[in-house]
């Protein structure tokens, strides 16, 4: 049984186009929690993909897991 690894996806208006700092918390996208990283990379894809033409749209991946459990060695994907 693969052990799960919890990511989040998460996105919206971002206050310029080089910022992680969003425009609105209140607007915030959050498209849901994934337990794995394939899975939470192919909602990620998909909800960028569909905001391409808006570039202070972004939507990110965060690794709950790794905030979860900090002191584990590894990691769920190749950078």
């Amino acid at each position: 049984m693969t052990k799960q690894l919890l990511h989040l996806v998460l996105g919206g208006r971002v206050k310029t186009t080089k910022s992680t700092e969003f425009e609105n918390l209140d607007e915030v996208d959050i498209v849901g929690l994934f337990p794995s990283y394939a899975e939470a990379l192919k909602a990620w894809r998909g909800k960028a993909q569909s905001t391409v033409d808006d570039a202070r749209m972004r939507y990110f991946v965060v690794h709950l897991h790794r905030l979860m459990e900090p002191h584990e060695e590894g990691d769920d994907h190749e950078h």
